[in-house]
């Protein structure tokens, strides 16, 4: 096993005994989509560190407890169309395209034009690595589209069976929620710059009512 390897499997290890990691196909994308392709190439010794890594621009790599929390309590199914806000280095979206599937549809979204060129970067070269090793249970690679900053999500490709947004808003946004299909659910971190924050999971249920759920005690660089 090589030292890269040993720490990925120390990194899991380390998060299934901290409860953060007990769905299987959560574990199973962790594995695959390995957070050393997307972590700057001189922060590579502390890919599987368990705390954020700058990527430049004021965004950050997102602590692995963190990405594994949410995606658990977002639980992706295969087949869904998703939508990640805030894609920043590409891990996330990456991450639920090994958890869609091949039969389903990520998209991701970016502020920083550079962040937009580097996320999609690194996401190439994930491809490359798992279908050369015949690993193709994995969605068609996702784009990475420069969010507006007069927009809200991304309405044109709307709705999303999930939404995953990786960086604080103040409220949860009305806008976002009517892009979530019947039965659809998004998970945001809400809260002020600089205080702890909450991580809110939306329901949007089939007769149309809005269910939340809060779990404080998280923090994140403002939604832009």
């Amino acid at each position: 096993m090589t030292s890269s390897n040993a720490a990925l499997e120390s990194l899991l290890r380390h998060l299934r005994e901290s409860g953060f990691l007990r769905m299987s196909r959560v574990h199973s994308a962790f594995r695959t989509v390995d957070r050393r392709f997307f972590v700057p190439k001189e922060l590579l010794d502390e890919a599987y560190g368990d705390y954020p890594l700058s990527i430049g621009y004021g965004a950050t790599i997102s602590q692995p407890t963190t990405v594994a929390f949410m995606l658990e309590t977002l639980d992706v199914q295969p087949g869904q169309k998703a939508l990640d806000i805030g894609s920043g280095s590409g891990w996330t979206t990456a991450l639920l395209a090994y958890l869609v599937g091949p039969k389903g549809k990520v998209m991701g979204l970016e502020i920083v034009p550079e962040l937009v060129e580097t996320s999609q970067a690194n996401i190439k070269n994930l491809y490359s690595v798992i279908l050369e090793n015949n690993r193709t249970r994995i969605a068609p690679m996702p784009e990475i589209r420069q969010a507006r900053r007069e927009v809200v999500g991304l309405p044109e490709e709307a709705p999303y069976d999930r939404i995953l947004v990786s960086a604080a808003a103040r409220r949860v946004p009305k806008e976002l929620i009517g892009q979530l299909k019947p039965d659809g659910v998004m998970i945001i971190p809400v809260g002020e710059e600089g205080k702890v924050q909450r991580i809110v999971r939306v329901h949007r249920k089939l007769d149309g009512e809005v269910e939340t759920e809060e779990y404080p005690g998280f923090a994140f660089v403002p939604l832009r």
